[in-house]
This record gives structure tokens, sequence and C-alpha cells, in this order.
């Protein structure tokens, strides 16, 4: 099997190995990129390196100043107040070629903007003071053209040369090459300086021929640009640069360092692992930080690494080792509580039944008296019924074990005791012990040989005469009349149906299967509308919705009138199998047959029916009125079933058996003796009936 310790702390170990490196990762993300910085291509130009950068590149990669804005055929570079075309550049000679583009070379007779040019005078390779953010920027050319309008002709043997298509009759514009700046007051006294901007330097060998140059030769030499130097020093790293470095760095080595430790197998390197990786991550970053202050930057993102380092473990340490196994106390107290308060409930009831109630055997009884759950008798939906025998005296029982999942509650269980545990009635199982150990429940009842009635009147053969079908119909009555008004409380079974109806070795029916029963006070006709519950196909309509009237007696009164009308068609009330789509409702087929007779038709159904036949399906539909003030008391009904067919009056229609509602196989083939409507289920159709 291995050592589980071993394998205990691989676990641990893997856990903390991602939570670590995802720590890592993470703040690696936050610093930024990889610091390779490859060239790329911006515009029309291809290849670009160093000083120049893109948005968003690491800031080790060129300089800030030097940023390039880059769209589909042009690269741009802010300069002081405005923004210029990047030509071409020239790593070897370190200038670059840069044009105005606002400085229109379309235009037939162009004209500079007024004071354009990339820096103020005293950037002229004068003055070391720069413009913000342009702290190595120098231009490689002083030259520039300069245009002034003047009120009247300047001689011709000037430097003024003259720009016809701008001029006018009282304006005159003209211009000139200075070698430095457009002196104002270098101008005639009846001029005006206009605008100017930068030469290139590709005529710097032959000055005198750009002095002389007319107003389209300087035109063509300013659409060509004019050219800035590189930085003067771009390699030394800022200090963020450097900075993020030596936490890259920091980074590497702790990793290094924690899959070291971790490849160890000892307590001690677990220890190393868990609690020194981020102090071994601080001490190498106060090393290598040991040459500048501590910036804000600086702790924010030492901060920041640790943190995501240290939290992480903290989480997993506080729910490891403190939630975790609080969370399953917390669970398996609640367990033991909820199950205790079951037990206690069920063990003060049975300690008050004890002494007027039945047996009270421990579970090694049950298991002798089943011999080990030998003989299955059957599969209910309350639990297993298996055959028994009670020693001395070689009497057979049958042990119903309840189902834990089904019955966690124990009210079925307390349910089915009370009520039967003390009712001694020819017709009614008789309860003769139970069982209750914790959650382990049986109860034992006498055995009935001959099983339940479902399996008689549904098989294809007849298994009863009319006179035994009418006694087992009297006896069933005379049960649930006993039920109803021979006990000290009302009890109210809710689940009359064949299947609930057992017969002992001389075919005497017994009423059976307590678990949905509830005591009330004789003589209350009012039943809580949580008692609703019950069987598909045997609910009284007032179990569904309160404008039938209220829940009482009359709604076993209802599953009794079913049953009976069973009993006598020899078949379940709904049948979507029939073959005539007007047999599938038993009910209501039965009363067209009844009623055509009474009306003088002739019916051969109605005219080959016994008359014991008519009269349980006359009882029978009494006994389903929808409205239940309509249908008879179970001691009425025995009354009748006593008595003879004479004077026997047939009933109004009940609901379901209305034309309308005829074919109600879709409602009625949940027909199943197993198949339980739940109180919530009910509850809702109630409240949504009452709306």
């Amino acid at each position: 099997m291995g050592n589980p310790g071993a394998f205990h702390r691989s676990i641990t170990l893997q856990s903390l190995t991602v939570f670590f490196l995802f720590a890592v990762l993470a703040a690696d993300h936050v610093q930024g990129r990889d610091d390779g910085c490859t060239p790329f291509s911006c515009g029309h130009l291809r290849d670009i390196q160093p000083p120049f950068r893109r948005r968003g590149d690491p800031l080790e990669c060129g300089v800030e100043a030097y940023e390039l804005g880059c769209t589909s055929s042009k690269a741009t570079i802010h300069i002081h107040t405005g923004t210029y075309y990047v030509t071409a550049i020239d790593y070897t000679a370190s200038y670059f070629w840069v044009m105005d583009p606002n400085f229109n070379t379309s235009s037939s007779c162009p004209l500079p903007l007024r004071n354009h040019i990339p820096y103020s005078r005293y950037m002229d390779g004068i003055d070391s003071v720069s413009p913000p953010g342009f702290r190595y920027l120098v231009t490689r050319s002083h030259r520039r053209a300069c245009f002034a309008n003047c009120s009247q002709a300047v001689a011709k043997n000037s430097a003024y040369k003259p720009v016809a298509c701008l001029s006018a009759n009282n304006s005159h514009v003209y211009v000139w090459v200075s070698d430095y700046e457009c002196m104002v007051e270098d101008l005639e006294p009846y001029c005006g300086y206009l605008a100017k901007i930068l030469l290139g330097n590709e005529y710097s060998t032959d000055s005198l021929q750009l002095h002389n140059a007319s107003y389209a030769d300087i035109i063509q030499v300013i659409s060509r640009g004019f050219t800035v130097k590189f930085p003067v020093d771009t390699t030394r790293p800022s200090p963020s640069v450097k900075l993020r470095k030596n936490i890259n760095l920091c980074l590497n080595n702790s990793i290094s360092y924690f899959k070291e430790q971790s490849s160890g197998a000892g307590i001690m390197n677990w220890a190393h692992v868990f609690f020194w990786s981020e102090v071994h991550f601080l001490e190498c970053v106060t090393q290598l930080s040991s040459d500048h202050y501590y910036t804000t930057q600086f702790v924010l993102v030492v901060v920041t690494i640790v943190s995501a380092i240290a939290i992480p473990k903290f989480l997993f340490v506080l729910c490891r080792f403190l939630l975790a196994p609080l969370a399953v106390w917390i669970f398996l107290a609640y367990k033991y509580w909820k199950t205790r308060i079951i037990i206690d409930a069920v063990e003060k009831f049975l300690r008050i039944q004890q002494l007027i109630g039945p047996t009270r055997y421990a579970y090694t009884d049950i298991i002798a008296i089943t011999r080990h759950f030998r003989d299955k008798l059957g599969q209910g939906g309350y639990g297993t019924v298996y055959k028994g025998v009670l020693l001395p005296g070689d009497v057979h029982v049958a042990v119903k074990m309840l189902e834990g999942n089904s019955n966690c509650n124990g009210e079925d269980f307390i349910s089915e005791v009370s009520t039967i545990g003390r009712i001694h009635h020819v017709n009614v199982v008789r309860l003769m012990g139970f069982c209750s150990e914790e959650l382990r429940r049986a109860l034992v009842y006498e055995y009935m040989p001959n099983g339940s009635l479902d399996k008689y009147i549904f098989s294809t053969e007849k298994s009863f005469s009319w006179d035994k079908l009418n006694e087992i119909a009297l006896g069933i009555a005379r049960g649930i009349n006993y039920l109803h008004q021979g006990c000290d409380m009302q009890i109210l079974h809710f689940d009359i149906k064949p299947h609930n109806i057992l017969l002992d070795n001389n075919f005497v029916p017994k009423v059976a299967d307590f678990g949905l029963a509830k005591l009330y006070p004789r003589g209350d006709s009012f039943v809580p509308l949580s008692a609703m519950r019950g069987t598909v196909g045997y609910i009284a309509p007032e179990m569904i919705s309160r404008s039938f009237g209220v829940i009482s007696s009359k709604s076993d009164v209802y599953s009794f009138g079913m049953l009976l009308l069973e009993m006598a068609g020899g078949r379940r009330n709904a049948d979507p199998n029939m073959g005539s789509s007007s047999q599938a409702y038993y009910p209501s087929w039965v009363y067209d047959q009844l009623t055509r007779e009474e009306a003088g038709e002739i019916s051969p159904v109605a005219v080959d029916m016994h008359e014991l036949e008519k009269k349980l399906c006359v009882v029978g539909l009494w006994c389903i009125q929808m409205r239940s003030r309509d249908r008879p008391t179970m001691s009425e009904v025995i009354e009748i079933l006593e008595a003879g067919v004479d004077g026997l009056q047939m009933p109004s229609r009940p609901f379901f058996c209305d034309e309308g509602h005829i074919h109600v196989e879709d409602s009625y083939h949940f027909t199943s003796e197993l198949t339980a409507v739940s109180e919530e289920e009910l509850s809702a159709v109630s409240e949504e009936d009452d709306v």
C-alpha cells in the first residue's frame, strides 16, 4: 500500500508548487514582457531599432522621446510642439529625416506655418536646456527658409527672392535662406516677418548655391524635410528599467530555490519551501537594489510580489488545516444532532407506547424471526416485506423493514404504530410488534397468506363469486368505518386501494398499510391541508382543491368508491388499452350503461350485469361524487351493502363522468399502486386552484 504519510506530503508539496508558480508568473506578468527588444516595422519603414520604440514597448526598449506612431503608410514622431513624418533613418550616421506634415507640397504655391519648428531658439546646439520629453533631441541642420511680407518691392540685388504667386499689388512676399535664426531686426523697415521652416543639409558643401536659389528650388528642398541627430546617450538604463531587471532576476532565483528545496523529501525542505520563499526573494532584491534609494514604485512592486506569494500560502494553510476540518466537524455534529433528535423523538413515543401497545423487539430478534431475511414477500414504497415465524407457537408473521431514506424523520413509523398498535378489529390488520434501534426500524404484522386484493380482482380469470365480492366489500367498509367511528380518535387512512387490502387464509379482508394515516378528534369534519396525500386514481377531489369541500372522513369514502368500481369491473378504472375509447374510464362508461337502463333504453351490458355487480357499481358511484357532502358516510355504505338491491337509486353524474371528461386516460394513466402524490405537490395545486 505504500506510506500514507509520504503520499500526503507529496500531495501537499504539489499543491504548494502550483500556488507558488502561479504567484510568480502573475507577478512577472504585472512587471512587463520579456527583456528582448526585436526590430519592428512602422509605416513604410522596416527593421527599426533603438533608440526608436513603439507605444507599449518595454521601458528598456528605445528612448521615450523617440517613440513612433505607426499607421499603414506613415511613421510619425512628436517633436516639441508638432508632429512630423519620419521619412528615413540612417543608423550609421546617427540621424533621421523628418518632414513637416503641415507643409502642403501638393500646392502650386505652398507657405509654411508661422514659427512651426521642432524646438525653441535656445535648442540650436547652443543651450543644453531641452523641452520636456526631448532631452536628447538635437537637430543636425541650423539652416532655415525665412518668409517676409513687404509693403513695397525690395531691390533685386538683395538676398530676398520674390514669391510671385503669393504677392499682390501692395503686398510683396519674399523668401531667403538664413544659416541661423530668422531675425526680425534684419528685415527692411517696410517688411514684416511671415513664416520660417528648417531646411535639409544636403547643400552644406555649396552654401552659395542654396543662398542664390529661387523660390521653386527652396520649396523643393523644404519638401525633402530636414535631419535630426540621434540621442547623445541611450545606453544608460533608467531606474525603473534597472528595478524591473533586478526583480526579474530575483524571481528567477526564487523559482530555482523553490525547485531545489521542494525536490527533497525531508520536513526541513518542506518548511524552507513553505516559509522561506518570500524571505529569499526579499533578501535578493535588497542586495541588488542597495545602490539606489527605495522609491515608492520599488516598494509597491516588491510588496505586490510578496503578497502574491504569501497570500495563497496563507489561504492554503487556513483552508487545509483549519476551515476544512472545522467544516467537516460542523457537518458531522449537525448530522449527529439531527439523528439524535429523530431517535429521541421516536424513543420517547415508543416508551409510552410500550405500556399499552404491541411488543417491542430487538433488531437481533427481527433477524431471528425472518431467519436472516430469507423469505421476501414483496417490495413497497415504504420498505421490503419478509415472512417470519414467532416462537413459541410457530405463529407466522409479515415483517416490514422500513427504508431509512424514505422515513428519515420517523413520522410514518410513529403514525403506523400509533394508529394500529391498539386496534383489534377483524377487518383491520393487526400490528403484533415493532423494532426501533437507531435508524433500523421494522413492523411485525399478522401474516396474510392470500396476499393483497389487487392480484385477485385484476386477474384474467374471475377469482370470486359476486356474493364473495359483496362480502369482501362489506368487510372492507366495516374496517374503514371502525377507523372512523370505533376508536377514541378518528383515524383517516388516506390510501385506500386494492394493494392495501390484505386477505387472510379465509379471504377475510383486512385494511393494512397505515403509513399515511392520521389521528383526528372524532366528529371533527375539518382536516388541515397538510394532510393531503394518497395515490393517484384514488385521491378525493377535495385533497386537490378546497373548492370541492374540506378534507374529512369522506375522503376515505371516495377512495373506497373507486375500489368498489374496480372490484365490480374486474379492471382498473383508468385503462387506456381498452378496445373502445369510451370504455377507457370505467366509472363513466358504467354510469352511462346504468342510466340508459334506468331511462328505459335497452343496454345489453346492463341486462347481462349481476344484481350484486350493479349494486357495487351504484354504491361506488355514490361514493365518488365530486362534492364531499354528496357522498354517504361509511356507516351508510354498510347499510346499503347489507340491504338488497331494491330501491337503490342512481346518483347524479359525477364530475369525472361528464361527457367532456370521458377520455381521461391522459389524466389517469398513473394507476400504479406505488405512485403516491406528495404533500408539496398537492399543496401547490390547491393554492393554484384557490387563486
